[in-house]
């Protein structure tokens, strides 16, 4: 018991720290992505933190069994360098020991990755999916940020409001608006033009439903620059034409199904799918397996000789997974196959080096320090 709690500690605390560093680069590459996007108008900005919220538990997913891999083959190494794991060795402990009791730890972590995979991962991805999808129903007036120029229609329309405020009646209303219009001159014969106007809000036509910005005491400018030309127009109202909002898709891909609707399923994709989440969770007592012999070092190497081999191993066996889980998707492999003969794999390179790392080990590794 002492030992396994020892063991925990060690390996516990570096999973920790490892997941929170990768986290953290993971979640800020996505938060500048969507950041970008919020600046060019093409999503609000009060729901990126929420959208941040929704991608946790799929980043989590990828991250843990690398985490809890690294964090075995650092824990033991350190203890091969600074001599505790031999001193283990001598006073009993054996290869198979050592292993069920990091298998019993990697349990802890098996039970969050199989939470993630299962159930909260496929939420998130669904919520996240369908506030996109939100997203999409939404006009340039709903993702106006104030002080900000951003481009909307491919380019063709650029938005300016100093102000924005929120009016129960009306919805959201812009303050200070400046509107360029510039059409595609290869198509069409229509001058830039520029509008400037004191107010802004939506309007929806209730006959068949076109999408218009509606302005208020507009000056109008018409004319191509440089050539001096321009034709200047006031009206106390105007309407802008916006797009129509895009189709509402209800169809969710695979990986945001709950997992109860892709059980018995005679779909490839999401029987793909539901190999792979199972495969996740396989993941962690086979790299347990694979760590235990490749943690061993000599003092002369250091703790993290092995961390390099390491992640390379890791990297090829989880893009093996996803490149299998593909073919499975796409027909060109037999689910009854699927992803188990990776994992076959992995564990009879885990069982193979355990066994030539077993008993006589000790011997041998004392021979070469």
């Amino acid at each position: 018991m002492i030992i396994f709690k020892y063991l925990s500690k060690q390996i516990l605390q570096i999973v920790a720290v490892i997941t929170f560093v990768l986290l953290t680069v993971a979640l800020t590459g996505r938060f500048i992505q969507y950041l970008g996007e919020a600046v060019a108008g093409e999503k609000a900005p009060d729901i990126l933190l929420l959208l941040m919220l929704y991608r946790v538990p799929e980043f989590l997913l990828v991250i843990l069994p690398l985490a809890t891999f690294l964090a075995i083959i650092l824990a033991l190494g350190r203890m091969y360098a600074e001599n505790e794991m031999v001193i283990l060795l001598s006073s009993g402990m054996s290869q198979k020991k050592l292993l069920l009791n990091v298998l019993a730890v990697s349990t802890v972590i098996t039970l969050v990755v199989g939470s993630l995979s299962f159930f909260l991962s496929p939420l998130g991805l669904r919520n996240g999916e369908e506030l996109k999808q939100t997203q999409d129903q939404l006009t340039e007036i709903d993702l106006i940020v104030a002080g900000q120029f951003q481009t909307f229609g491919e380019g063709e329309r650029v938005t300016y409001a100093a102000r924005i405020r929120e009016n129960g009646d009306t919805g959201r209303e812009l303050g200070d608006v400046f509107v360029a219009l510039n059409p595609d001159t290869a198509s069409s014969d229509d001058s830039p033009r520029i509008i400037i106007a004191d107010a802004a809000r939506p309007y929806i036509d209730p006959e068949n439903g076109a999408r218009f910005m509606q302005l208020d005491n507009v000056l109008q400018y018409d004319g191509r620059p440089g050539t001096g030309e321009f034709a200047i127009g006031q009206f106390d109202r105007q309407s802008i034409l916006l797009p129509a909002p895009a189709p509402f898709d209800a169809v969710l891909e695979e990986s945001t199904l709950p997992t109860s609707a892709l059980l018995g399923s005679s779909d490839v994709a999401q029987q793909a799918e539901l190999q792979w989440r199972i495969s996740v969770l396989l993941l962690i007592p086979v790299i347990t397996l694979i760590a235990i012999p490749m943690s061993r070092v000599n003092p002369r190497q250091g703790r993290y000789s092995k961390l390099l081999p390491a992640a390379l191993l890791y990297v090829l066996y989880f893009v093996t997974l996803e490149f299998c889980r593909d073919l499975i998707a796409d027909g060109e492999l037999n689910p009854a196959l699927g992803l188990w003969w990776v994992h076959l794999l992995f564990v009879i390179f885990g069982v193979l080096n355990f066994m030539r790392d077993g008993e006589p080990w000790l011997a041998s590794w004392r021979r070469a320090s």
